[in-house]
């Protein structure tokens, strides 16, 4: 016959732990019951008014959302592209040097225009004003990476680092 004396425990002692371990056994089982019980009303809540059908509908509306979603992000990107590319032949820097060509026509009617790229690619227009009989002059020079081929006038040059330095 057993006897938990022979073991050096006394029978009030084992009673108590069984008691203290089936208690704690009593919570944990409440716990997991609540937690249970609301995972099913997230369920049910979710599940409302649907059957699995029309999950399942609801799903594929969902991915179909996402396939137009892609590929409108793909035609975005082309279009991002060609903006890009245009962009580097846009006039993005310009400058506006105004002056008097001939102390005596006053009031600084001529003036120099530079128009440069991203890549300080561009023109440089250069309108001079003589007097009210001859009117206006216009010349242009080329501009190719910063530089230009021939001499520049000290508007014209003032303009040019004015444009290059935006």
């Amino acid at each position: 016959m057993f006897r938990w004396s022979d073991y050096g425990l006394q029978s009030d002692l084992v009673l108590l732990i069984c008691v203290g371990l089936i208690f704690l056994l009593l919570i944990l089982v409440i716990v997991l019951f609540v937690k249970c019980s609301g995972l099913k009303n997230r369920i049910r809540e979710f599940m409302s008014g649907s059957d699995g059908k029309s999950l399942e509908e609801s799903f594929q509306r969902k991915f179909e959302n996402m396939d137009f979603i892609n590929a409108k992000l793909v035609e975005i990107d082309g279009r991002l592209e060609m903006i890009d590319r245009n962009l580097l032949i846009t006039f993005q820097k310009y400058s506006v040097v105004k002056y008097d060509a001939f102390d005596a026509a006053g009031g600084q009617l001529s003036f120099v225009v530079a128009l440069l790229t991203k890549n300080n690619n561009g023109v440089i227009i250069n309108t001079v004003h003589s007097n009210a009989t001859e009117g206006y002059f216009s010349y242009l020079k080329e501009v190719k990476n910063g530089k230009v081929d021939v001499e520049l006038a000290e508007e014209e040059a003032k303009a040019l680092e004015m444009a290059m330095g935006r």
